[in-house]
């Protein structure tokens, strides 16, 4: 087993560092009850959000289940799993089960389609408490962040993380000198995770841990595009740094040159900007001979043009905001979205109407638009549609969504009053007469009498 898994705290005293959030958790989780939101941790990974759930879950005798990035998530999957754990009680002795979604910030594409508008809804049903973990709040849905209370986890400081290495050490029976701990929790960049994997990657069948035996083991430095965008745009002038950082990310060029251009109104004024976009231009130029020629030698030039260009541009303003994805990004995300709720509506009523799915979207789409635009709440009920199917007929997002909020409080109404009456029948229901035997009819015979 891996030092991270082997260590990992196991009581909410025994995790490192964010004493405020630990405090804020431990509090809501003493006086919980059903009227109290659920909790969102967000903050940087490797930090110890998921493992202070865990801990926290320890203390208070709480049952977990737990869904995370590696599940399916769509709405069936989550209703299936954590909606039915959190409306009811523990097989297992627990007072409560805690509900915990991990990387809910991570719930994208097709694959997890309704899977943000299930845990809202799961939310509102809950009667056990829910935490979620998310790497980026911001990415979160605005339902979603309306729905839960946030706790921000912070980067460790070296000198909380060295306490931790050194308990590790004396734990394994490895004698350390300090200052290889020094320069593990040093490079760490405040993830006790990371810490822990290079002191077990620099220890690992050694009796004695050297300054020598850390350089092998430490954690991955590359830079990220936003410290490369950020690097453009505060104007830095040493252009072969700007370069070895494009060369570590990930991204390709092009992508690189989208990221700058996406950003680029960060720069003080229109002349800054007018020079930034040239200079992108003549960058991607070659891109594009690099792509029609397969030439990828060409790369080096784009990248050249592009970050010492707009950062010569940008004067050293620096950046006053957030670094954001490229707008297009988003635009063609929603599309991409779009078209996928458009396939698996059009599915869906080519199997319930039996037209092949073709000549449902040629030959009637727009008389199926035309009818639920007319009777909006008939065809909810009957094509059992949810808030972004029935957009697609009636181009109203806000009042798609209250129509299939009000579907859906009515039918919960009627279940609720028909399970009423029925226990209220079958308590005026007289006894029945234990000598008084009921004629068994053949299959599919039916009688009136």
């Amino acid at each position: 087993m891996d030092w991270a898994e082997k260590y990992r705290p196991q009581r909410l005293q025994d995790v490192v560092g964010n004493a405020a959030a630990v405090r804020q958790i431990y509090e809501w989780a003493r006086d919980w009850s059903r009227e109290k939101k659920p909790l969102i941790l967000y903050g940087k990974p490797g930090i110890g959000k998921t493992s202070c759930a865990h801990a926290l879950a320890n203390d208070m005798n709480w049952e977990v289940v737990e869904l995370n990035a590696s599940d399916q998530r769509t709405k069936q999957a989550l209703e299936r799993v954590a909606g039915s754990s959190s409306t009811t009680g523990s097989l297992s002795g627990a007072s409560h089960k805690l509900i915990l979604l991990d990387e809910a910030d991570n719930l994208h594409g097709q694959a997890d389609r309704g899977g943000a508008r299930a845990i809202v809804e799961i939310i509102a049903a809950s009667q056990q408490p829910i935490i979620l973990i998310a790497n980026d709040y911001y990415a979160l849905s605005k339902d979603l962040k309306a729905a839960t209370e946030p706790v921000q986890f912070r980067a460790l400081q070296a000198r909380s993380i060295v306490p931790r290495l050194r308990h590790i050490c004396a734990a394994e029976g490895v004698t350390c000198d300090p200052a290889a701990l020094d320069e593990i929790a040093g490079r760490a960049g405040g993830d006790m995770r990371a810490a822990v994997n290079m002191l077990y990657a620099a220890a690992i069948g050694k009796e004695r841990l050297e300054v020598d035996d850390v350089q092998t083991s430490t954690k991955d430095q590359r830079s990220t595009i936003f410290e490369l965008v950020g690097g453009v745009l505060a104007g830095r002038r040493d252009d072969a740094n700007l370069l070895r950082m494009a060369m570590e990310v990930e991204d390709t060029p092009d992508t690189i040159e989208q990221w700058l251009e996406g950003n680029l109104g960060h720069m003080p004024d229109f002349a800054s900007r007018a020079r930034g976009y040239a200079c992108l231009s003549r960058a991607d130029e070659y891109i594009g001979r690099t792509y029609r020629r397969q030439y990828y030698t060409l790369w080096r030039y784009a990248s050249a043009i592009m970050l010492i260009g707009v950062a010569d541009a940008a004067g050293g303003h620096g950046v006053h905001g957030r670094i954001m994805p490229p707008a297009r990004w988003r635009k063609m995300g929603a599309s991409k979205r779009q078209k996928a709720v458009r396939t698996g509506l059009t599915r869906k009523l080519s199997e319930m109407t039996h037209i092949p799915e073709n000549a449902l979207r040629e030959d009637f789409f727009t008389a199926i638009s035309i009818l639920v635009e007319q009777d909006p709440e008939g065809y909810v009920r009957g094509f059992n549609l949810d808030a972004d199917e029935l957009n697609l007929f009636i181009h109203d997002k806000a009042r798609a969504t209250k129509i299939v909020k009000d579907v859906a409080k009515e039918e919960k109404a009627k279940e609720k009053k028909a399970s009423g009456k029925g226990r209220k029948t079958k308590e005026n229901d007289p006894p029945e007469d234990p000598g008084e035997k009921q004629q068994d009819l053949p299959p599919g015979q039916a009688t009136l009498f």
